[in-house]
């Protein structure tokens, strides 16, 4: 294998994935070393960080040749999915771009600071690791002719609405999810189940509620979710707890431009019509509830 043959498939790359190639052409595990550390003085490769390597293209430096990051964290870790707000970027549907690329890895590694960007690992959630489920509804995109693994736009949806402080805020998230034309709404009650909170049932419920015509959204798809609701009224903007009106259907105090018909119009269509049972109300904390 010539390792320039190697390079043209691949922008980014890990050390396993070019020594993998090299060991099938015949190389010993010095020759490998020696060709990728010669690579990197000739300026042909450009370090990432250890093992991680971009290629630098005929007539680029190094030092400013054009990379992806979103291709660059998928590379980060072996088993990296790209998720949260980097997961809506790559689908094409975060309403803002960030300097901050975010994945998913088993890993215990660190924050990479490259480039005036940001590369954060997280941990899969927790209730997936217990159900040995990481790789629940990830999907594979194509990103400049190289597979990166990413959560699905179903899971992108509900791991937004779990953690908005890992995809810009609510703002940023509402938005980039109301850009979105469809969702497998069977899948989206599923991973939400699968997370095992209440608060976030409530949360993917009240969503999909306010956005029914839109997203085909039947009662049949809400079922579920509503079998598994908070016992008392939880805030949907924990933990800052902003005052809203209370919606009884999915027990959530919700912020007033949550139910605007979109977020700059204030209360819309959505502010009237809650029902004679939604009001004013507290609520209490909400925090995860095993179910």
């Amino acid at each position: 294998m010539e390792p320039h043959e190697f390079f043209a498939r691949r922008a980014v790359f890990r050390r396993t994935e070019f020594a993998a190639a090299a060991r099938a052409a015949g190389s010993s595990p010095k020759t490998i070393e020696n060709t990728l550390a010669y690579h990197v003085r000739a300026g042909h490769l450009l370090r990432v960080r250890r093992g991680v390597y971009a290629v630098v293209p005929p007539g680029f430096d190094p030092g400013t040749v054009p990379l992806d990051p979103l291709l660059v964290a998928s590379k980060l870790e072996d088993d990296a999915v790209i998720a949260y707000h980097s997961a809506l970027e790559l689908h094409g549907v975060a309403h803002s771009v960030f300097q901050h690329f975010t994945y998913c890895t088993g890993r215990h590694t660190r924050p990479l600071p490259f480039r005036g960007q940001l590369y954060r690992p997280l941990p899969f959630p927790k209730a997936l690791r217990d159900a040995g489920k990481e790789r629940f509804a990830v999907a594979t995109a194509d990103r400049r002719g190289q597979d990166v693994r990413v959560t699905s736009l179903e899971r992108a949806l509900v791991d937004a609405l779990d953690r908005p402080n890992e995809c810009g805020g609510w703002e940023e998230v509402w938005r980039s999810l109301e850009s979105v034309s469809y969702f497998d709404l069977g899948l989206v009650a599923e991973y939400a189940l699968l997370l095992r909170s209440v608060t976030l049932n409530a949360k993917v419920g009240f969503f999909l509620d306010r956005h029914r015509e839109r997203l085909m959204v039947e009662d049949r798809h809400l079922e579920r979710l509503r079998e598994r609701l908070p016992s008392s009224p939880h805030y949907l903007t924990h933990p800052d707890r902003r005052p809203g009106r209370y919606v009884a259907r999915w027990n959530l105090v919700v912020p007033p431009e949550f139910l605007a018909a979109s977020w700059d119009e204030g209360e819309g269509e959505f502010g009237a019509g809650l029902g004679a049972a939604d009001g004013a109300a507290g609520a209490r904390d909400n925090t995860q509830v095993p179910v």
